[in-house]
């Protein structure tokens, strides 16, 4: 939509070489949560550990299929202790997925599925810390280990799944073609509320 050369913006501007580019409500939440996540220490060396461990797991075809063997054998232990409910379109064998700069509900996905799978990840971490030919990637598997396995990674993890889920609807929300403003900022209101409320009872 903003692309400066081939998005819309740029053809409206062909034409009406004054028009002014403003962002949607939806984009300036996204990009305000993310600019104010980057902010507080503790949260943006979380997204770092987190991108950092996507990048490891993502830098060969077989460790990714190692990620999912190791996901689909956890989720059949947890079905086999009745942990997991089954059925149509539940228990999916994903990946960790990259989150997006400017999209804070790109950051909601890799957050909630490192969450479901992060007994799988510290497996392939920890096989690749025994099992790695090159001494530099085992390093790496070590750092993000023990990044994983810190107390205030995991605090945070479950911290951001929690707020996430609520921001997320409202960013899902304020994309809807039919919404108004009065709607809008009722949304707002409560998603304020809501994360409030959230923070005192925490």
């Amino acid at each position: 939509m903003r692309g400066i050369w081939n998005g819309l913006q740029a053809l409206i501007l062909n034409n009406f070489p004054y028009a002014c580019y403003i962002h949607c409500f939806a984009h300036r939440l996204q990009l305000t949560l993310v600019k104010a996540s980057k902010q507080v220490v503790p949260i943006s060396g979380f997204f770092l550990t987190v991108l950092f461990l996507i990048k490891i797991l993502n830098a060969s075809c077989k460790r990714n299929e190692q990620l999912k063997v190791a996901n689909a054998n956890e989720i059949a232990r947890l079905i086999d202790l009745e942990e997991l409910e089954t059925g149509s379109g539940l228990n999916q064998i994903g990946t960790l997925q990259r989150p997006v700069e400017t999209h804070w509900s790109s950051h909601f996905r890799p957050v909630s599925s490192l969450l479901r799978m992060f007994t799988p990840t510290l497996e392939v971490l920890q096989y690749i810390i025994d099992d790695a030919v090159d001494g530099e990637y085992r390093a790496e598997a070590k750092s993000a280990y023990d990044g994983l396995t810190s107390f205030e990674f995991v605090f945070i993890l479950h911290l951001e799944k929690e707020t996430m889920e609520i921001t997320d609807k409202l960013c899902q929300a304020l994309q809807s073609q039919s919404q108004d403003i009065l709607n809008a900022m009722h949304l707002v209101s409560s998603t304020k509320a809501l994360i409030q409320k959230f923070r005192d009872d925490g």
